[in-house]
């Protein structure tokens, strides 16, 4: 279990607090770029690590992330017209640039200095692999963009979702670390997902008493869970988690690979990224209308929103009878929906002082290890771990190895991104 204190240094994340701090000297994923399609489109109103801002595309398609109040009265600036190079506010027409600074307070004289004086807070965006990224930390720190695998990929080869969740990041990103649950609540979709179905890997997961071997690496920790094979054999699942809050999830035959990002709208809510790519081929139509229809671990969104069709206030479509038959083990359908309806439950923030941990939540202890050291070498100074691109350059895999052969020792290739070779995957 974790103390109270550890528990409220790991969950909050806003302005002021060390998880915070953490988490800002990091490039965030905050918005799809089909979010903002074009110069002058409608700004979107964003919430991230608690702070309320406003994303915009300006007139020469540079973008901006500023406060989203106005320095005038506060009035919120989604209101504002996004005109000729700046959001103008429409109660007084105070207008402002994707740095945040003032262009024109029309009521006072330009000669007066007024203008000048006035500045919102603004953090740097940049924009690769379909998503824009924010960077809102130490301006003196900036590290690259992330490199994962996906982001240099054709858009062929990709498809990306994003969804809200009704819960703190950590209970989710621990959900993404756990490959011991995949056995009992994913049971179902392993027999009848179309991106699951039919491989050895959902073959071998009927095992439920999986073993763990969790390896440290630069950028967090390769995740082995390892289950009973054939002929003297094990069959092995690892899982790449990468600071602060990616996991990768092991791959089924010849079906894409797949990742997380969890990351923190407030202490309360978190955006569930999901990303599919395969590094060799094209997506299917059939696999990309699968995951548009919520399959794989993906989920349906209520039009123009990212907050599933499934969702508490309808008890996430619970099915006893399906519950009863197995199709679908919580009787919960979709992936997505099992974990995010289970992780929900636990309450916004998960109280940790009540739990109790077994060998198979290994990694879980580790990650938290990890997450809270990093915060407290960054208050004395020291950089945050896992901001390299070549931290980011790796792959899930599965596979089978004799008994006695450990993963980490020959098996360290099939975690590495490779460009243009194939996965390792059974």
């Amino acid at each position: 279990m974790a103390s109270q204190e550890q528990n409220e240094l790991l969950t909050r994340t806003g302005p002021e607090t060390p998880m915070g701090a953490l988490m800002r000297r990091y490039w965030i994923p905050i918005m799809l770029s089909e979010e903002l399609p074009e110069p002058d489109c409608p700004p979107v109103r964003i919430k991230i690590l608690s702070e309320r801002l406003i994303a915009f595309r300006d007139t020469n398609g540079e973008l901006g992330l500023i406060d989203e109040f106005c320095a005038h009265r506060g009035v919120s600036l989604w209101f504002g017209r996004n005109e000729e190079g700046g959001i103008r506010c429409p109660y007084h027409g105070w207008k402002y640039n994707t740095k945040g600074e003032c262009l024109e307070v029309p009521s006072e004289p330009a000669e007066s200095g007024f203008c000048q004086r006035i500045k919102l807070t603004a953090y740097t965006l940049k924009e690769k692999g379909g998503i824009i990224w924010a960077y809102m930390g130490n301006a003196d720190d900036e590290p690259e963009l992330p490199g994962f695998e996906w982001m240099d990929l054709p858009a062929s080869h990709v498809y990306i979702s994003k969804r809200w969740q009704e819960s703190n990041y950590l209970q989710a990103m621990e959900g993404g670390i756990d490959s011991a649950h995949v056995s009992f609540l994913h049971s179902g979709e392993l027999v009848t997902d179309k991106l699951h179905q039919g491989t050895k890997g959902a073959q071998y997961q009927r095992d439920r008493m999986p073993k763990f071997e969790v390896v440290d690496s630069s950028g967090g920790l390769f995740i082995g869970a390892r289950r009973n094979g054939e002929n003297d054999s094990y069959y092995w699942r690892i899982t790449q988690w990468i600071m602060p809050w990616y996991t990768m999830v092991p791959p089924y035959g010849d079906n894409a690979l797949n990742g997380h990002a969890w990351v923190p709208i407030d202490d309360e809510n978190n955006f569930a990224w999901t990303f599919t790519y395969h590094p060799t081929r094209p997506l299917t139509d059939e696999e990309v209308e699968t995951m548009k229809a919520g399959g794989g671990i993906h989920t349906n969104l209520i039009p123009g929103t990212f907050q599933p069709v499934l969702n508490m206030r309808n008890d996430y479509g619970m099915d006893r009878q399906a519950q009863k038959e197995g199709r679908y083990y919580s009787g919960i359908p979709g992936i997505a929906m099992q974990d995010a309806s289970l992780q929900e439950s636990m309450g916004p923030i998960q109280d940790r002082t009540k739990e109790n941990l077994t060998s198979t939540d290994n990694a879980i202890i580790m990650a938290r290890q990890r997450l809270r050291k990093a915060a407290k070498a960054l208050e004395k100074g020291a950089l945050p771990p896992g901001r390299e691109p070549n931290c980011h350059k790796v792959r899930s895999a599965s596979f089978v190895l004799p008994v006695g052969e450990a993963f980490q020792d020959t098996m360290m290739d099939a975690l590495t991104a490779r460009p243009g070779i194939h996965h390792t995957s059974i």
